[in-house]
């Protein structure tokens, strides 16, 4: 097997913390919602699959590259996408139960700390950083990285600011290691990575489902 890139090395405790939790929270929906009799295999098998994703997953820049986040939080979720299908639960649930769960994760993070995280991507320095981020981007110094760019509201608008991703690294991905049926999946995440830290996502398109980009909007999420 590829050996692991060291800079994910480097995070791989963490992350396979992260995974471990995350099967706890799914037990009791793969209870519920799948045929599976022994999910202490399941489980395991899960992370041995992780553990070739973590060999997989494309350097795009370590700790310097803003996408790095992105593929060490998220392309777990392929390796559970991968055994749960092998196994022959249907896409829509396998689906549910990715989403379902990175939610009860991302809740277990306190409110104050989530709300705080959402509060600096939206602020002005943020926006500054990405737009830097978004022009850097178009050089493509990695080849599995994204491509996007900054997006300004116009009139009439009613978001604060836009990314247009023009090229997808998780796409990329799904194509070299035939992962497309549980792509999608990935995109769905996005969401609730958003609405827990209060902010509005609208976006109506993506790569993954054939667009010439994904149209990311972000707002802040109206409170009662």
């Amino acid at each position: 097997m590829a050996e692991i890139h060291p800079y994910y090395e480097l995070h791989r405790g963490a992350m396979e913390a992260a995974m471990r939790q995350r099967l706890d929270l799914a037990e009791p929906m793969l209870r519920e919602r799948t045929h599976l009799a022994d999910l202490d295999r399941v489980q395991q098998e899960v992370m041995d699959e992780f553990e070739i994703v973590l060999a997989q997953m494309p350097y795009v820049g370590g700790a310097a590259g803003r996408m790095s986040d992105f593929f060490m939080r998220l392309l777990g979720f392929m390796a559970i996408g991968r055994v749960l299908r092998r196994h022959g639960v249907a896409l829509p649930v396998v689906a549910d139960i990715e989403r379902e769960t990175y939610k009860a994760q991302l809740l277990t993070v306190p409110e104050a700390e989530r709300l705080a995280s959402g509060r600096l991507f939206m602020s002005a320095e943020n926006q500054a950083l990405l737009r830097d981020q978004a022009a850097k981007s178009h050089a493509k110094e990695y080849p599995d990285d994204f491509v996007y760019d900054f997006v300004e509201p116009g009139a009439g608008d009613n978001f604060d600011f836009g990314i247009n991703y023009k090229a997808c690294g998780f796409c990329k991905f799904a194509a070299r290691h035939g992962d497309q049926e549980i792509l999608t999946h990935i995109c769905g995440l996005d969401f609730e990575a958003y609405a827990t830290r209060g902010i509005r996502l609208e976006r109506t398109q993506t790569l993954a489902g054939g667009a010439s980009h994904c149209n990311f909007r972000f707002s802040h999420l109206e409170t009662e």
